[in-house]
């Protein structure tokens, strides 16, 4: 099982501004691409993929909304409004629940109020943790775990003062290459890279 953690910290978890903030400030759409190069190829989606979106500008807690490739049903196509929509709606089942709540929202999608710090460490109970990281080990250097786990923020870094945390939970920082990259595409050459090696 491959799972990848998307941190959102300046996506709203209202449905409606969500859905406001696509190609402004807070950039959600990242989320749709991202969601898109994990989950889909070419007619088909992949099997055995965990996607958590973590969405955290809120008054209340953070949402994350998981989609299980394995679960999903029909969702009517992979474009950025279908999955901006599909996001939207998790978030609108979310409304009113109380700390570290679930819900099921659809076939294959759920969404939960619980933290990024939290979510990462039940996570790390099962996967081996991984993040991308400038001075990370390259990742054609690195031998992957049975299941790992890839940690990705958008266009806001990760806060220093969680790579404690993260390196208490024996995360392993890994490289991509000399340029910045999107999340959206980070998890297209993670993909890549794991599949040549099948």
């Amino acid at each position: 099982m491959r799972a990848f953690v998307v941190r959102a910290r300046a996506a709203p978890v209202d449905s409606q501004q969500f859905l406001a903030a696509i190609g402004h400030e807070a950039h959600t759409e990242i989320l749709a691409h991202t969601l898109m190069n994990t989950i889909f190829v070419a007619q088909s989606h992949r099997d055995d993929v965990v996607v958590y979106l973590v969405l955290e500008s809120t008054q209340d807690f953070s949402r994350t909304i998981c989609f299980h490739s394995n679960e999903l049903g029909h969702i009517g196509g992979f474009h950025e409004q279908n999955l901006t929509n599909k996001i939207a709606k998790a978030l609108t089942a979310s409304k009113g629940m109380a700390k570290e709540q679930l819900r099921e929202v659809e076939a294959g999608i759920t969404v939960r109020t619980v933290s990024f710090e939290k979510l990462i460490q039940e996570l790390a109970e099962d996967y081996q943790l991984y993040m991308l990281e400038k001075k990370g080990t390259p990742v054609r250097n690195i031998e992957f775990a049975a299941n790992p786990c890839f940690l990705l923020t958008d266009h806001i870094p990760m806060p220093k003062k969680s790579f404690n945390s993260l390196k208490r939970l024996g995360t392993q920082h890994i490289n991509l290459g000399p340029k910045m990259l999107f999340a959206s595409q980070c998890v297209v050459l993670i993909h890549n890279e794991l599949d040549m090696r099948l």
